[in-house]
């Protein structure tokens, strides 16, 4: 086989692993929003230990972080991968098997720590298997087939549940995420060449310098901001606080109300597979794309402070699909941090920014809880001023980032 050929089959091969395991990642972030009433009534949960078994995943992910890019750097992603894909495995059956809070916490503990290296590690590969110019694009569509997991965690897994149950539902979930792990150890290779081996000649940074290079850049902290807010609007909806509110403020059934959640897994998949083109083409810039998507997504997203209840059924899909829309151009955010930082510091670089992200939503979640409990100990009968006051956090940090935002540099990119 020529060699072009053998390449190409192999970045194939390694790609299609990858976004298998990362469909699996997506599962597990938002799976909470539809099994959320299940979880209060099964395991006598308040709004406050709600929020708190969402967010946990997020504040282990996002700490994780810290020790995971040095490590993807310096182990490779395969490797890194394999290792937290065995405790994603372990964490899914010990969920699915909780009967109460202590057990649900350890359960999403695990899943927290086993899914925080996936999309970080699979980015680092890419760096090495792709060019710059093809970066922006095939990152764009791992997050699309990524969001796969998103779709089926809404009216999917609402239609599981209904026929199974949510416990063996995710028992189900857990087997697929072993298999993944197994495909992965087995099919993708770190970088062309020798699996695994440290390119020749390339500086190596310590730790702490790396950050130190990281920290120092001001464009740095201005995307952090902004991811933050991006993924704590998308999580609080999609992730948790999205059912509850149409539950219990609008009065869908959960099969309606997984429909719903479905229609902006359907947007930002949509928005995801054309990323990359419309920066190219249209905004001809990565930063204008991510600015004007997440003004967009505030302008939507306000609508949960009052205008949703107003509004008649047949615009709520509408509504669902153009955030979805909106939430995929925060994806612009990876290959402009590419472009930020040289290719040997991807790695540490790519999970730094992704530090913020998941903090956003772990945060967001869990404060969003605080509000609605302050209100009512049932979240399926808090008021709409509850849900009104929690969502206003979200809406006016996003406000801010995009102000903020507005001073970050364009970047070209880096080797």
């Amino acid at each position: 086989m020529p060699e072009k050929a053998r390449m190409r089959r192999k970045r194939t091969t390694i790609f299609c692993a990858l976004a298998y395991i990362y469909i699996l990642v997506y599962f597990y972030r938002v799976s909470m929003a539809v099994v959320a009433g299940d979880l209060a009534r099964e395991l006598h949960l308040t709004p406050q230990q709600l929020g708190t078994l969402a967010s946990v995943l997020f504040y282990v992910y996002g700490l994780a972080q810290i020790p995971l890019g040095p490590m993807i750097d310096r182990l490779g992603g395969r490797i890194v991968i394999t290792g937290c894909g065995v405790l994603t495995t372990c964490g899914g059956f010990l969920f699915a098997q909780a009967t109460n809070m202590a057990m649900a916490m350890a359960g999403r503990v695990l899943i927290g720590v086993g899914t925080s290296c996936v999309l970080m590690a699979t980015f680092t590969i890419f760096s090495y298997w792709f060019s710059k110019d093809e970066f922006g694009r095939v990152s764009s569509l791992t997050i699309s087939i990524g969001n796969m997991g998103n779709l089926a965690a809404t009216a999917p897994l609402a239609l599981a549940v209904a026929a199974l149950g949510w416990r063996k539902s995710f028992v189900i979930i857990a087997f697929l995420q072993a298999v993944a792990t197994v495909l992965v150890f087995l099919m993708v290779q770190d970088r062309p060449g020798q699996a695994g081996a440290v390119q020749e000649g390339a500086r190596r940074e310590g730790i702490l310098e790396a950050w130190g290079y990281i920290g120092r850049n001001r464009d740095f902290w201005l995307l952090a901001f902004l991811a933050f807010f991006w993924y704590g609007n998308y999580l609080t909806l999609q992730g948790l606080w999205g059912g509850p509110y149409l539950l219990g403020v609008l009065k869908l059934t959960q099969v309606e109300t997984g429909r719903m959640l479905m229609y902006t897994s359907i947007g930002f998949i949509c928005g995801s597979f054309f990323l990359d083109r419309v920066s190219r083409r249209l905004f001809r810039s990565y930063k204008r794309t991510l600015w004007t998507g997440q003004f967009l997504l505030l302008l939507l997203v306000a609508s949960f402070l009052g205008p949703a209840e107003w509004m008649h059924r047949a615009l709520l899909g509408p509504l669902f699909f153009a955030i979805g829309i909106a939430v995929s151009t925060g994806a612009s955010i990876y290959p402009i941090m590419r472009s930020m930082f040289p290719v040997r510091l991807i790695g540490t670089a790519l999970t730094s920014l992704n530090f913020f992200v998941l903090m956003g939503a772990a945060l967001t979640q869990q404060i969003m809880g605080l509000i609605i409990g302050r209100f009512s100990s049932n979240p399926l009968a808090a008021s709409p001023h509850a849900f009104h006051t929690a969502f206003l956090f979200p809406t006016a940090g996003l406000a801010a980032a995009l102000v903020c935002y507005l001073f970050a540099r364009e970047y070209k990119g880096q080797d």
